[in-house]
């Protein structure tokens, strides 16, 4: 539905790390887009409730340094609990241009065998998950980079550097090869 409304996504989030080979348990799977939220992103929202899915469209204000999550689930558990959850992560806020990696890293997704999706790369993954901050995402760096043995460390800093504010990335990658070492790998 996406793709018919000229909205290009990526696979991003804890199913992109499984495609690069750190599992990890999640509730829903997370799409990146690059749109207008008061446009695109809500057309997208009345598209897909038009057949029968349901929506939660949270736009952003000229502080979110996001532009709007769509969530989009197919049904409701007895408990109220949402199934089969998708979260359409928008990272252009018009509001509040702020240098993010999405745009780049949607435009090089590559796509996934047997199924309609695309998913960003190693790098740009590494690059969102530095973009967001959070401790989680950097524990996601370290796992990630460190089940990656085979990984170019140049090609992680040049595309994932400009988004290390707090200079985290050598730090980062230190750790990963010290568990890529205690797993057996050697990066």
């Amino acid at each position: 539905m996406a793709e018919q409304l000229g909205i290009n996504t990526a696979l991003i989030g804890a199913a992109a790390l499984a495609v690069h080979g750190y599992a990890r348990g999640t509730e829903d799977i997370d799409l990146a887009s690059w749109v207008r939220p008061h446009g695109q992103l809500d057309e997208l929202a009345k598209s897909l409730a038009a057949i029968g899915l349901r929506t939660e469209l949270r736009l952003p204000d000229d502080e979110d340094p996001l532009g709007g999550v769509l969530v989009i689930w197919a049904s409701d558990e007895d408990d109220g609990q949402r199934n089969d959850v998708v979260e359409v992560v928008n990272f252009l806020n018009p509001a509040r241009l702020v240098s993010n990696p999405a745009a780049r890293a949607i435009s090089r997704a590559v796509q996934l065998d047997g199924i309609a999706l695309k998913c960003v790369g190693l790098a740009d993954l590494v690059a969102l998950k530095l973009y967001a901050g959070g401790i989680s995402d950097l524990a996601d760096v370290v796992q990630l980079l460190a089940r990656n043995p085979a990984v170019n460390f140049d090609e992680i800093r040049a595309v994932a550097g400009p988004y290390d504010e707090n200079d985290r990335l050598g730090q980062l990658m230190v750790e990963a090869r010290r568990l890529g070492t205690v797993a057996g790998f050697d990066p």
